[in-house]
């Protein structure tokens, strides 16, 4: 690919407790590669929840109390879910006791590891600790041990979260998105121009990408 070859650029806002997020973000991943699509990914903070409580919520009942899903059609969302996942590689492991959690903290941890590269890395890794290994990510001792099994440096990931140094940043990120009309995640943007929300399939993404490369020719 030669380096006059355009980059895509591509803004995901998103939550680490949004199972449609991994989801959206795999099947993209999928047809990038199926289409040797030059690109650059950047993750972008939303908060589903900014109100939850440090405890959390459990799942079923955050839920029915947002949405007013009966446990029968949550029941059936998540193995849905489960069904996609197995289908992308992720390991979706819903149960009975499995909770919300506040991520404006993740949020935090994530823009730190944006300044060393790893932004993306610890994405995935906070993705699995929640939906995989139920991991409270509202702890910030749980944050810092999960920067530390990527690679990072757990004194400074947990120096970060104790006091707070990119608290304002991220507020601000977070409000830049929510004035762009942002309401919902996944929320993906090619080149700060064309926006598309929700999972859309590897075969929606592909022919969106094609689309994106004639545009750019």
């Amino acid at each position: 690919m030669s380096s006059s070859t355009p980059v895509l650029q591509i803004d995901i806002v998103s939550d680490v407790m949004c199972p449609w997020c991994v989801i959206g973000y795999k099947q993209l991943a999928q047809a990038l590669q199926a289409t040797g699509t030059a690109y650059e990914i950047n993750w972008q903070p939303f908060e589903l929840n900014p109100q939850m409580p440090a405890e959390g919520q459990n799942l079923r009942e955050h839920i029915k109390e947002k949405y007013g899903s009966t446990d029968a059609e949550s029941a059936e969302n998540r193995a849905r879910m489960t069904e996609i996942g197995n289908e992308l590689g992720i390991d979706f492991r819903f149960s009975e006791d499995m909770r919300m959690h506040n991520t404006f903290n993740a949020h935090q941890l994530l823009h730190w590891a944006e300044q060393g590269g790893r932004k993306h890395d610890l994405k995935m890794a906070l993705f699995t600790a929640h939906f995989t290994d139920r991991r409270n990510l509202s702890d910030i001792n749980v944050l810092a041990d999960i920067a530390a099994e990527i690679g990072l440096d757990r004194a400074q990931a947990l120096a970060v979260l104790q006091d707070q140094r990119y608290a304002d940043e991220v507020r601000g990120n977070e409000q830049f998105w929510v004035q762009q009309q942002i309401t919902g995640v996944p929320a993906v943007i090619f080149n700060r121009r064309h926006l598309v929300t929700g999972a859309q399939g590897v075969a929606n993404y592909t022919s969106m990408l094609k689309q994106l490369s004639e545009m750019q020719d």
